[in-house]
């Protein structure tokens, strides 16, 4: 079913698109209008899940990079004269459930945006957005088309809210959910509720997700997968599988599944650990990626043999790629807690779909607003320790280029991103369909060692992020 109705979606025209996903204002009062005569979809009777909703948001991030310092510029560098940056998105979320325990959401999206130095130049790029934008004209596409389905196990009955690609209702507190079809893993996978979303969150990579975790995804961070998961009020345990891109950071999706994939498993538990607003949580995740991939060594290796540069493109062979990522979140309030996360890829093969990250430690926090009286308020900050292999590191010296990274030479040095933001929450507007949410974000960060390299940087960028939802 699911393949059918995408093969139908393809032919949806851009236009309708950008009609359903786009427009700020006017697509909110579109919806509204769409949802005010059925009333009980949008307002169902008490513990009466609806048996549709839409959802849409639109953001927007304004960033500023002064000069900064560097003896030698790269193709692959952050250029070290001042930029600015900006992307756009907007996302709409049609939810269905068709029977019971089962979900179906659409989501169109468009998105445009112009990045710093073409999106490159280190390690932990500076706004998690830009992955979704393609160039400075607008383009509509589907981000998610997926069934979830859901299998009560025993157990106290426990309310689940409402929320994007989320219809609410009921469950059973040890339950089975299967979710297939088109998605992002980072919807399913180390869910810190602290570092995570770049719509509401810290901007940079460093903090959406464990940085050497290279996720299976396309350009915009989408893919087609299965995951299966078992959730009990104290711990949980999940694994799936994803298509990967055809070639490195590609578009096009490689459908042969069961030769090239990303697989990942991830289990997570409370523990005996009691803090003001509940137990610490800590998350174990390992990934395996299967793809036509080059290894940094065989690339030098080739280098040496005929001479010039290496290039990691021309050595591609089948390959396996491994990792982990380990977090720990410590919840003080409501609203408010720490994290850390570490993680670590075997770093010999090229970056496939996330960022030139091949380990990695981070910890920070966010705070509510309560204490000063602005209890919808949100403050955050974090650091993030990047870094990379030995192989990755010689290749990058040698004048190699990686998806991200290529100075010309290289003085290593561990990349440090250091990123503080403040998120300044305006009251909900009412709605029909539910309360309009928006939110200003001033972010700031520093990153030393940019693309890992001493003879460049530091570097700050100014954020402003406008996001609203209902």
């Amino acid at each position: 079913m699911l393949l059918l109705l995408s093969h139908f979606l393809r032919g949806f025209g851009p236009r309708r698109v950008l009609q359903a996903a786009l427009g700020g204002t006017a697509a909110v009062l579109a919806a509204q209008a769409l949802a005010a005569p059925s009333g009980d979809a949008g307002n169902p009777a008490e513990g009466d899940p609806p048996p549709w909703a839409l959802h849409a948001q639109t953001t927007y991030v304004w960033q500023h990079k002064p000069s900064f310092d560097a003896p030698y510029t790269g193709p692959n560098s952050l250029v070290p004269t001042a930029e600015r940056s900006y992307s756009f998105t907007a996302t709409a979320d049609l939810g269905l459930r068709p029977w019971s325990g089962a979900q179906i959401h659409f989501n169109p999206e468009a998105g445009q945006g112009v990045p710093l130095s073409h999106l490159s130049g280190a390690g932990g790029l500076s706004n998690g957005e830009l992955a979704r934008t393609s160039g400075a004209q607008i383009k509509a596409y589907r981000a998610r088309l997926f069934l979830l389905q859901r299998w009560d196990a025993g157990g106290d009955t426990e309310r689940i809210e409402p929320d994007f690609n989320e219809l609410g209702g009921s469950a059973s507190a040890r339950r089975w959910t299967l979710v297939a079809g088109n998605l992002s893993l980072l919807d399913y996978f180390d869910n810190n509720p602290y570092a995570k979303d770049p719509r509401e969150q810290f901007f940079n990579w460093s903090f959406l997700t464990p940085g050497a975790w290279d996720y299976a995804a396309d350009a915009r961070g989408y893919t087609w997968a299965g995951i299966l998961e078992y959730r009990t009020p104290q711990w949980a345990v999940r694994g799936g599988r994803a298509l990967q891109p055809r070639e490195s950071n590609g578009q096009p999706l490689d459908r042969s599944w069961t030769k090239h994939y990303g697989d990942q498993i991830e289990a997570e538990s409370d523990l005996p650990v009691a803090l003001p607003a509940g137990p610490m949580r800590g998350r174990v995740l390992l990934f395996r990626n299967r793809a036509v991939m080059g290894a940094f060594a065989d690339a030098l290796a080739a280098s040496r043999a005929v001479g010039g540069t290496p290039d990691v493109g021309a050595v591609r062979r089948l390959q396996t790629k491994t990792g982990w990522a380990l977090t720990l979140e410590a919840p003080l309030a409501e609203d408010a807690g720490v994290f850390v996360r570490a993680s670590r890829s075997s770093g010999r093969q090229e970056t496939y779909a996330f960022a030139e990250i091949d380990r990695q430690l981070s910890f920070g926090g966010q705070i509510g607003g309560a204490a000063w009286g602005r209890a919808a308020d949100r403050v955050g900050a974090a650091l993030a320790v990047n870094g990379l292999s030995a192989d990755h590191r010689n290749y990058l010296a040698a004048g190699g280029l990686g998806a991200f990274l290529g100075d010309g030479a290289l003085r290593y040095g561990s990349e440090r991103v250091w990123e503080a933001y403040y998120r300044f929450t305006f009251d909900p507007v009412p709605m029909s369909g539910g309360p309009l949410q928006s939110a200003v974000s001033l972010g700031v960060q520093h990153i030393v060692h940019p693309g890992y390299n001493r003879d460049r940087g530091p570097v700050d960028v100014v954020s402003v992020r406008v996001h609203a939802e209902f």
